[in-house]
């Protein structure tokens, strides 16, 4: 599992795990939910929560290079 988090894993078990976790987590939905959406769906609302995550990072990054 931490090798797959760390993008060290090719198991495709283990990353629609990740994927699964990622977005319900993300969407606070059912994993089942990830589960029944077509493929394209899930890796677009993917890319969309990852873009999302990388704007927060900047953001908090930018906070910190003021306090210093």
């Amino acid at each position: 599992m931490r090798d797959a988090l760390k993008g060290r894993s090719n198991d495709p078990s283990m990353a629609s795990l990740l994927i699964t976790y990622t977005l319900s987590s993300a969407l606070s939905i059912s994993p089942l939910e990830i589960l029944k959406m077509p493929a394209n769906l899930v890796m677009d609302l993917l890319y969309v929560h990852r873009n999302v995550e990388e704007l927060k990072a900047e953001a908090i990054n930018n906070e910190v290079k003021k306090v210093k």
